[in-house]
């Protein structure tokens, strides 16, 4: 099923993402691991489940592949991220063909991070320099997918000018994008705030919110770093900081990320993803303090 059809069907989403397999002698035996813990999940009734790329396009086979087994081996919707970074048109063009073939048809566009040590995005040769343009030319060659892009609640980094980040992002749906997922945030105003911008801008797809919840202290500091400039409340990061080992820390994370959705969900929004990091457990733990056993008892 296509995700912008599921949208029609659904007042609120509720999706999960998982990273594919990081390179190593036992990438089979990993992805065995993240289909465990997608099946472990299948009783939460999600509505659809996305798979990322690596920085660079790293790991652009082992996203293709875990996608397929999970088409293969499930009955779930699935979305596979593509970037435009280390690939040329033609390589895009050749992936989404495989993809078409098999009934791949949602697939997350981005621009995508720069390899490892690199701080530019650089444009590869006979490739893609922005994402409205890898959008556009999905919706050109591809017409029968559904294609979803990245918002930034809190701005993007490349992009400190705040109204001509969602000139960016209006350039991606006036380009055919049909939904947006945003970067995780840990603060709901700041979705709130972001949305009637995108309301302002003339934004009108479904935006669906970004949560990670925090299981280590560790994973926290990680976050600051990757997410750029997403802010952490001064409330979680006094609980995170208080607690007394990662035990706690988790119990804090899954309890702080319930109370957002909880919320989110009172303001009715458009859809949630949860970033599970390959874990069923903070997610399941967060249906049962939500007290449901599955999405569709929230979406009612």
């Amino acid at each position: 099923m296509l995700v912008k059809d599921i949208f029609d069907q659904q007042k609120t989403t509720f999706s999960f993402e998982f990273f594919p397999p990081r390179p190593g002698i036992a990438e089979d035996a990993a992805a065995d691991r993240i289909l465990a813990t997608i099946k472990n999940l299948m009783p939460l009734a999600p509505s659809y489940v996305s798979v990322t790329y690596g920085a660079g396009g790293s790991s652009r086979h082992r996203t293709r592949d875990l996608v397929v087994r999970i088409k293969q081996e499930t009955n779930i919707t699935v979305v596979s991220h593509l970037t435009c970074v280390g690939s040329s048109k033609k390589e895009i063009h050749e992936i989404l063909e495989r993809y078409k073939e098999i009934g791949i048809l949602n697939i997350l566009a981005l621009r995508g991070d720069p390899p490892k040590g690199v701080t530019d995005f650089v444009q590869p040769e006979n490739g893609f320099n922005h994402a409205f343009e890898l959008v556009a030319y999905i919706k050109k060659h591809f017409p029968e997918m559904c294609v979803g892009v990245a918002g930034f609640p809190e701005g993007h980094p490349a992009t400190p000018n705040r109204l001509l980040e969602i000139d960016h992002l209006k350039s991606k749906v006036d380009a055919g994008a049909d939904y947006i997922v945003t970067q995780l945030f840990f603060d709901n105003r700041v979705f709130y705030d972001y949305c009637e911008r995108c309301e302002l801008a003339g934004i009108r797809v479904p935006n669906i919110a970004g949560i990670m919840p925090v299981t280590t202290r560790k994973g926290l500091i990680r976050t600051a770093e990757l997410a750029g400039g997403t802010n952490i409340p001064a409330r979680l990061l006094k609980a995170v900081f208080r607690a007394e080992n990662d035990s706690y820390v988790e119990k804090v994370g899954i309890h702080w990320a319930t109370e957002q959705i909880r919320d989110l969900i009172d303001h009715d929004v458009r859809g949630v993803q949860f970033f599970t990091l390959n874990s069923s457990t903070a997610t399941q733990q967060i249906y049962a303090s939500l007290g449901v056993s599955n999405s569709r008892q929230l979406r009612e």
